[in-house]
């Protein structure tokens, strides 16, 4: 599926569509120019997310923003690991968990690095997209918008998209903003304000219980006269989870000291398909053709094409990929689409 209307006043973007269908989710694998020029290199990603940026760059601290992959619900954590660091890749452990916040590199470094890529790249007939992923503020998401939107008007061989990450559980005294309806409006009116022609998308937590959907879905039919989301990035790490190691130790630091962080990967995967699922359904049921037409990218514990095929089944237009790159890199992307067929990898 994908959405044949633009999602601003100002310019005219093409519909939005990721082909293939297959992408990576932002993540701390996602951070470094390095990173992003893999990523962009590989022909089976359709786009790219960056990790998620601020204006003004996200303080991080080796010693609490941590990240560990463990074996199944219950498993232990054999390794523990800061963001400049990798931990041993064991198999069975597909399941990761992490007390990471934002990324320490700021947005404007982010433009500089996709506009840098693309040049060094050779032109396809329509550019591999970038997903910008922010947050901050509304007034400061508005701002990103507008910077966003001025590089992708400057640079003909770039197409950029911007995902607002309203999700982040690790963030202390602040609450992920896409639980909260008030919250999410006033993003959604900031967004809708600035009227520049780039997709934007959200990026939702896990949801549990029908009144989240129920308040998602109100939100985005009332909050604005046009919708400004052209699609939903369906589902970041659930939160309050802890991983011990085998001391019964927390497995990581935390800014709360406690260890507890978001769970990702195979752990997830069943509570991602149920948001995709149940988001999609009622974006289809909204009376609003502008609703109706928002995408999802669905997230949450793909390592394989049977993965891949479960979250395509269930509404994902398209298909991101964390906690699977983290252990395998880019490889895990020909290890997913050797799987498939071309009608899998159709948008």
């Amino acid at each position: 599926m994908s959405s044949t209307r633009g999602p601003t006043e100002a310019g005219s973007p093409e519909p939005f569509a990721i082909h293939p269908p297959l992408l990576n989710s932002s993540n701390p694998w996602a951070t470094t120019l390095a990173d992003l020029t893999a990523l962009y290199a590989c022909p089976l990603t359709g786009a790219v997310t960056t990790r998620t940026s601020l204006l003004q760059g996200f303080p991080h601290n080796a010693a609490q923003h941590q990240y560990t992959f463990f074996s199944g619900p219950g498993g232990a954590a054999t390794a523990q690991v800061g963001e400049d660091g990798r931990s041993e890749v064991k198999s069975g452990e597909g399941c990761s968990l992490n007390t990471l916040g934002y990324s320490p590199i700021v947005l404007d470094e982010y433009l500089a690095m996709v506009v840098e890529i693309a040049a060094q790249t050779t032109p396809r007939t329509s550019p591999k997209p970038f997903i910008v992923s922010v947050t901050g503020s509304a007034e400061e998401v508005a701002e990103c918008y507008r910077r966003i939107a001025q590089v992708a008007a400057q640079n003909a061989q770039l197409t950029l998209f911007m995902e607002v990450n309203l999700s982040c559980p690790n963030i202390l005294d602040k609450p992920p903003p896409a639980y909260d309806g008030a919250a999410l409006a006033e993003y959604l009116r900031a967004i809708a304000a600035v009227k520049a022609g780039v997709h934007v998308g959200i990026k939702t937590p896990p949801y549990t219980y029908q009144g989240q959907y129920v308040t998602l879905m109100k939100t985005l039919e009332d909050a604005t006269e046009t919708c400004p989301i052209s699609f939903i990035t369906a589902t970041n790490t659930l939160g309050s989870c802890l991983v011990l190691n085998e001391q019964n130790d927390p497995a990581l630091g935390s800014a709360s000291g406690s260890g507890i962080g978001g769970v990702a990967g195979e752990a997830i995967h069943p509570l991602a398909l149920g948001n995709v699922k149940t988001i999609r359904s009622m974006l289809d049921a909204s009376p609003r053709a502008d609703i109706k037409g928002i995408s999802i990218i669905g997230i949450g514990g793909v390592s394989d094409g049977a993965g891949f095929r479960r979250m395509k089944s269930v509404g994902a237009a398209a298909v991101g990929v964390g906690t699977a790159l983290g252990r395998e890199g880019v490889a895990v992307f020909t290890k997913i689409t050797s799987a498939l067929n071309e009608r899998d990898l159709t948008f």
